[in-house]
């Protein structure tokens, strides 16, 4: 990955899946089944089949290990 395309990512305001996965240490299928039984731990938006992990709740989650939804 180039800096280029490191620093894209972090500067957009959503993540994929797989990239939120790794961030936590798990993998793909565990990170998808989490969103399919409603047990994973920060919001998530879906357009279509498209499903994004938006970064700052992500972030904050990261940070403190709790999401507060309050904001």
């Amino acid at each position: 990955m180039t800096r280029e395309q490191s620093n894209t990512m972090e500067t957009r305001r959503s993540m994929t899946v797989l990239e939120a996965a790794e961030a936590l240490g798990i993998g793909r299928t565990l990170a998808y089944q989490l969103i399919r039984t409603n047990a994973w731990p920060t919001p998530i938006v879906r357009v279509g089949r498209v499903i994004r992990i938006p970064r700052q709740p992500f972030e904050a989650f990261l940070a403190t290990g709790a999401y507060d939804a309050a904001g």
